[in-house]
């Protein structure tokens, strides 16, 4: 796992990227605060589990062998679930420090725990204290100094970071705390997410999205809530793309729309997203063994493979410019944008997207998403950039409508013209 980019760990640095990227407006006006509040919250950990589909990603990457990605890495499973395709190299990037720590992690898991009932547990589960162990004895070894410092950090409870694996992940980080509080706002009003699980049909699943979960959205206090920009930092959501995702209307309405989608557009049995929103855990059966839908890099079939690859992936934390900025001409294949141009003002667009296109080798596809439904490039990036690809149009569309995460308005592909 090539890695020599400890030094841009460095906090201030990171602290200075984000705030590069987040802030537009000055630091005493309203919008500025707010701006300044989302980059404090982004510094720790936001995301323990990316929130895109990486089955849609790979379709319309239609990554081959040899092709080098560049992605943005977030909590790392898709990062790690794009190894299945076999490519030759993936450059995983992200301001956070937290996300940089945890790729870093889960690929010295993949390639130094003995097994992957091992690997499930550290990751899958993520709430055993036998994990902590498995941490001291096979990982702690491997992983560089600054993501090790990063998880031996201990709080103001004295416990390191890494005790997060054996008190469940997926309760923490900024996603985790945002899902918590939704289900403590839904049992305030006497509704159990949970009882989504029970659902056996898609017309079970709709039942209980029309009864129980979507006369929430009519509450006075949950219009509210949803009224101030901060409540959806939490989702990783900065001010910018609040703006995006609401579009001038009510964004009660807009959440509304997009759990309706994630309740009832998928069945409960293909649906990991559904798992981790209603029930705050992977799907377990009665006995408490794991079965149904998971991230690909958490399913048994792929954890050789992962293993075998994990040293193809390196984890910088720096933006995608940033690192575009010092690779050669016509080098990388695919790039992975997640959300991150619902942030961007239209300089750092076009810087974006002038590095992609000078890197972009024959036939490379860049795949996006974006709060709102339309694709945000056109009349933002300049023609002569922007003309020298394709919109995929048709093919946006169908992944749109197939990503089972749900909460986005659009999935966007662009193919550079040969």
């Amino acid at each position: 796992m090539p890695n020599d980019d400890n030094s841009a760990m460095n906090p201030v640095r990171t602290a200075n990227r984000l705030a590069k990227a987040v802030h537009r407006n000055k630091s005493m006006s309203g919008d500025g605060a707010l701006e300044r509040l989302f980059t404090w919250a982004f510094k720790g950990l936001v995301y323990p589990q990316i929130w895109e589909d990486p089955v849609v990603d790979m379709e319309a990457l239609n990554i081959r062998p040899g092709n080098h990605i560049v992605a943005i890495a977030s909590g790392g499973c898709n990062v790690m679930s794009y190894l299945t395709a076999d490519p030759g190299a993936i450059t995983a990037v992200d301001l956070n420090r937290a996300h940089v720590a945890l790729n870093r992690l889960k690929l010295a898991a993949a390639v130094n725990l003995p097994s992957y009932d091992t690997f499930y547990r550290f990751f899958g589960r993520a709430d055993e204290k036998a994990n902590l162990a498995a941490y001291e004895r096979f990982i702690q070894p491997h992983l560089d100094a600054e993501s090790r410092a990063y998880w031996e950090h201990r709080g103001l409870t004295g416990k390191r970071r890494i005790a997060l694996f054996s008190r469940d992940l997926y309760h923490h980080g900024l996603l985790g705390w945002f899902i918590g509080v939704g289900h403590r706002v839904a049992r305030l009003y006497g509704i159990d997410p949970r009882d989504m699980l029970k659902a056996r049909t898609l017309e079970e699943q709709r039942s209980f999205f029309d009864t129980a979960l979507a006369p929430l959205f009519e509450k006075r206090m949950v219009r509210w809530a949803t009224s101030k920009k901060a409540s959806l930092f939490g989702l990783g959501i900065p001010p910018a793309q609040y703006e995006a995702l609401a579009g001038g209307g009510d964004m009660s309405a807009v959440l509304r729309e997009r759990l309706e989608r994630l309740a009832c557009g998928f069945p409960l049995t293909d649906n990991y997203f559904a798992w981790q929103a209603f029930g705050r855990s992977y799907r377990r059966d009665e006995e408490g063994d794991e079965s149904g839908p998971l991230p690909p890099y958490l399913q048994a079939r792929h954890f050789d493979d992962i293993a075998e690859r994990a040293g193809r992936v390196e984890v910088l934390n720096r933006s995608v410019t940033e690192y575009l900025d010092g690779e050669a001409e016509a080098s990388k294949d695919c790039y992975v944008l997640l959300d991150a141009q619902d942030w961007m003002n239209d300089r750092q667009l076009n810087e974006l997207w002038f590095a992609i296109t000078r890197t972009a080798a024959p036939g490379a596809r860049v795949i996006f998403r974006t709060a709102a439904k339309p694709d945000l490039l056109p009349g933002r990036v300049a023609d002569e950039t922007l003309d020298r690809w394709t919109y995929c149009e048709e093919e946006s569309r169908k992944a749109t409508l197939a990503d089972r995460s749900s909460i986005y308005g659009g999935f966007h592909l662009y193919r550079l013209k040969q």
